[in-house]
């Protein structure tokens, strides 16, 4: 039983559904017949580059394309299926499992090796984190916040309490101040690894680093940088203000910028939709030296990479086919996609590292 003084948000008519209850069909590969109009699909799976099958992976990206006779592509889906604690489930999906401890006092993380996470306001259940955020505010007045810090891949949290003056600027909000957080780490190979929170100590949320724009430049928070005040971000995330006091909220969470998993697989089908399959034959431009210099004898890309070479294709910054993912894995889905059309062979695929 969940005590009452949790604040739980589920995601449909009071009941979560993270994942499908069975795994769900995957279509053979097979060489289209002549012409290409019709529906085509590829896929990249985990561990293909160090000899696991298709059928024993335990994640794999779908490209599903509708293509006409000419090869325009008419519609075009990218799914993440990954295998979580025994089921099938998107990793774009959405829901989560979100509560709230109003009692916690948030501590950082300690940089250490191991790892050792801070205490945190919030219980998070969810396939992936990418994005995130929560909000709640309790009966007293006591505003929660949790934001997934992009750069970091912390948890940064926020609480506020009674009688807070919510003027204050984000920027003062830096986490020198002690008022944001950064308490769980939510995944590793982030972009900004410091070796202590003193060398971010009179940074703030949205001026981290020169490419923290990725929290603001579109959606939940698009309106908000350091000179807003912490008013005007709560409402940003749909906290209601009577007076200068923030209203009682159940706890609600979404997702900031592009939208996480699904706003990054929806834009790669947006900017798929319209072209030429026979002409846009991968989603990466292979041409630059250290991507070439990176695939290997058996058109692995980064599994062996020489100096000077990478073994990532991202560009969080300025997007890759209008997202901002590693790109080389669903390149691979969609080359497959094309295989399925006749319009390249196997030969031709890139196997980007999963």
């Amino acid at each position: 039983m969940i005590p009452r003084r949790f604040l739980a948000v589920l995601a449909v008519a009071g009941t979560i559904v993270l994942f499908a209850a069975c795994e769900p069909e995957r279509v053979v590969i097979e060489t289209g017949p002549a012409g290409f109009a019709g529906r085509h699909v590829g896929y990249s799976w985990s561990g293909e580059a160090r000899g696991t099958a298709f059928e024993d992976a335990g994640a794999y990206i779908e490209t599903v394309l509708e293509l006409d006779e000419d090869a325009n592509i008419l519609s075009a889906s990218m799914r993440y299926w990954q295998r979580v604690d025994g089921f099938w489930t998107t990793r774009q999906s959405g829901n989560a499992l979100v509560t709230v401890d109003f009692s916690v006092d948030p501590t950082p993380a300690t940089l250490s090796s191991p790892f050792v996470p801070g205490d945190s306001m919030f219980s998070i259940y969810t396939v992936n984190l990418m994005s995130l955020y929560a909000v709640a505010v309790d009966e007293d007045g006591t505003a929660a916040v949790t934001v997934v810090e992009p750069l970091t891949r912390y948890r940064f949290e926020m609480k506020f309490p009674p009688g807070f003056d919510y003027r204050v600027q984000m920027n003062e909000l830096t986490l020198g101040s002690g008022l944001v957080v950064p308490t769980v780490r939510t995944a590793g190979g982030a972009f900004l690894s410091p070796e202590s929170w003193d060398e971010l100590a009179d940074r703030h949320i949205f001026d981290l680093h020169m490419y923290s724009h990725v929290l603001n430049d579109v959606g939940v928070f698009a309106d908000i940088d350091g000179r807003s005040s912490v008013r005007n971000f709560l409402s940003s995330m749909g906290v209601g203000f009577d007076g200068d006091r923030p209203v009682a909220m159940a706890l609600q969470y979404g997702y900031f910028g592009i939208g996480g998993w699904k706003g990054n697989y929806d834009a790669i089908a947006t900017y798929l939709v319209g072209r030429n399959a026979r002409t846009l034959t991968s989603l990466v431009d292979w041409s630059p030296e250290r991507y070439r210099a990176a695939i290997n004898d058996l058109n692995q890309f980064g599994v062996d990479v020489p100096t000077g070479a990478t073994r990532t294709v991202q560009d969080s910054a300025d997007g890759i086919s209008g997202a901002t993912v590693r790109m080389s894995r669903e390149s691979t889905s969609y080359q497959r996609a094309l295989v399925d059309a006749g319009i390249l062979s196997e030969d031709d695929v890139i196997v980007g590292r999963f």
